[in-house]
């Protein structure tokens, strides 16, 4: 797995987008391990093409949300091509053609710090969100085992105490997609 290196331990103004994309009438498309498996190993892939650092990521069946730094159109076509390649890719995977896989896309250029820490913590923490484990580190399809693996002690701690009550994200989403093998799949420990 091709792995981010390590955590951003500054906030960068300007360059830095909380990112939320959503599936076609929030469907459940992404209920197989393999099929979140591809669609993480292509997030990382796009991110480095276009050169975009990612900081924080959580996918799930329907949705997903981001935290990437880099030139404001780079991370545009990077989700762009993200999205297309990721609904080529799925269509092949589930023999469909021509189904509209996602939606659109939500972004945020994030200001500052507090609000970056926040969003990080939110969406290291959004499997736990929407019920899916218990623990965030436990589920492999987010940024929060790397993150705490990588990061500084102090940082983690730093963004575990951001509270996240008042953070305005969209996110209504049910992941009720989430059974059975895949929840299973999920609770494995992550990749290092």
């Amino acid at each position: 797995m091709s792995w981010p290196h390590a955590p951003a331990h500054h906030f960068a103004f300007g360059d830095t987008f909380f990112i939320t994309g959503a599936t076609h009438h929030k469907q459940q498309l992404y209920q197989s391990a393999a099929a979140l498996d591809e669609l993480q190993e292509l997030l990382f892939a796009k991110a480095h093409q276009h050169e975009c650092e990612l900081q924080a990521w959580s996918l799930l069946t329907n949705h997903y949300h981001l935290i990437a730094r880099g030139d404001g159109e780079r991370v545009r076509r990077m989700v762009t091509r993200f999205h297309t390649e990721a609904a080529i890719a799925l269509n092949r995977r589930d023999g469909v053609k021509g189904r509209q896989v996602w939606f659109q896309f939500w972004d945020k250029t994030l200001t500052f710090e507090a609000s970056w820490l926040a969003r990080l913590r939110y969406t290291h923490e959004n499997a736990v969100h929407h019920g899916i484990v218990d623990d965030a580190r436990r589920y492999r399809w987010c940024s929060a085992a790397w993150f705490e693996r990588a990061a500084s002690a102090s940082f983690v701690e730093t963004v575990r105490r951001m509270k996240i009550d008042r953070v305005k994200v969209y996110d209504e989403f049910s992941c009720a997609g989430f059974a059975g093998a895949t929840k299973a799949a999920a609770m494995t420990p992550p990749h290092s």
